[in-house]
């Protein structure tokens, strides 16, 4: 069994289970596929194991064998974000404690998933966010989190200051320790709140902003606009676009800061995908240049 892979291992783990307690031989065929794993916590979609048929199973027997089988000590079922302060929705199956950190490119990030949200699918932009950033800036993260792009920064480029906004009290804990555990609190300041308030006495101090909102940042673009220093500098602006029309967003998004600041330069410096958002809607970052 040591031999098999995770999804062979979980799959002889259950049948097994199913073998002793007399259940349903077709739940094997309703075995999830796909979760996510890190550190010592396994994460499913909330949909998995709960047809009817899985609670004629003990459910401590059920998530004892699947998190053998897996190799973790916590198990959780997450559902989509929602509301202003993107919450996730996640059910702790095994365990109590939702606190966990995540390691990666050099950073840890440590946050409770029952309250704090991370997309693992977003590594490639939090990377990018720490070679993009040039010796001496001065950045503002809009929309701070648990520090997603604010520690690469930090971390792994030679800014003077990050300037963080964030109004979920949740992310703000996790954002302070994590700027702790990474060593870098004495080159951040936090500022909690609605960033339309907060924000207001950092008119003109940035080089770099960064506006990591979905579905859409667009009641940051005039504070990123103000927030910007008189020789200009660089947004990323974060939205979902159709995945087979990119360019009618980019070029809402361009008006819309033109309509903004009309005295000033502004144009697109580039457009990365990210990731699918859902279907024929894709997750991307707009680099915009403002002189």
């Amino acid at each position: 069994m040591h031999r098999q892979d995770p999804h062979g291992r979980l799959r002889e783990s259950i049948s097994q289970l199913i073998q002793q307690e007399s259940a349903d031989t077709s739940l094997i065929e309703e075995i999830p596929k796909r979760w996510e794993k890190f550190a010592d916590v396994a994460l499913f979609q909330h949909d998995s194991f709960s047809e009817k048929g899985w609670s004629s199973i003990n459910q401590a027997d059920l998530w004892a064998a699947v998190a053998n089988a897996l190799k973790v000590e916590r198990i959780g079922r997450v559902s989509e974000i929602v509301g202003e302060k993107r919450e996730p929705t996640v059910e702790m199956v095994l365990g109590e404690d939702d606190w966990v950190i995540r390691r990666e490119n050099g950073i840890d990030y440590g946050y409770n998933l029952t309250k704090c949200m991370f997309s693992a699918g977003n590594v490639n932009e939090r990377r990018r966010m720490g070679e993009v950033a040039k010796q001496d800036e001065v950045v503002l993260d809009l929309y701070a989190g648990i520090g997603y792009y604010t520690l690469p920064i930090l971390v792994h480029s030679h800014v003077e200051h990050v300037h963080c906004c964030e109004w979920n009290p949740n992310s703000v804990k996790a954002l302070e320790t994590n700027l702790r555990r990474n060593g870098v609190s004495d080159r951040c300041s936090v500022y909690v709140g609605d960033n339309r308030v907060t924000a207001d006495n950092l008119r003109g101090i940035a080089d770099r902003v960064i506006l990591g909102l979905l579905p859409s940042a667009q009641r940051g673009y005039s504070v990123a606009m103000h927030s910007l220093s008189e020789l200009g500098g660089i947004l990323h602006i974060h939205g979902v676009a159709p995945a087979k029309n990119h360019s009618a967003w980019v070029d809402g998004v361009l008006d819309e800061l033109r309509s903004i600041d009309t005295h000033r330069i502004i144009n697109e410096a580039a457009v990365i995908r990210v990731k699918s958002y859902a279907p024929h809607w894709d997750h991307l970052v707009l680099d915009v240049s403002v002189e």
